[in-house]
């Protein structure tokens, strides 16, 4: 199983989005998620700035902006 960690902003749809589309991933046991808010966090904003949400593993960017299930090997949860 991976950890995965989101860096969002508080009310970000986009960060809303990406976090549905992570959901099957996660309830399949497939991934866990770690949300990191960056909106209080001086060194996180001018690290990722707006490109928000960010998805990384190990502390590289898998994604950002959209989620894209390439980025996690092995099949997708079925629906």
């Amino acid at each position: 199983m991976k950890q995965l960690t989101l860096y969002v902003r508080g009310g970000c749809h986009l960060c809303e989005d990406m976090e549905a589309a992570l959901l099957p991933y996660i309830e399949a046991g497939q991934v866990t998620v770690e949300r990191v808010y960056i909106d209080n966090d001086p060194v996180l904003q001018q690290r990722f700035g707006d490109q928000i949400p960010v998805l990384q593993w190990r502390g590289e960017t898998l994604c950002h902006y959209f989620f894209d299930p390439s980025v996690l090997s092995g099949n997708p949860p079925e629906a």
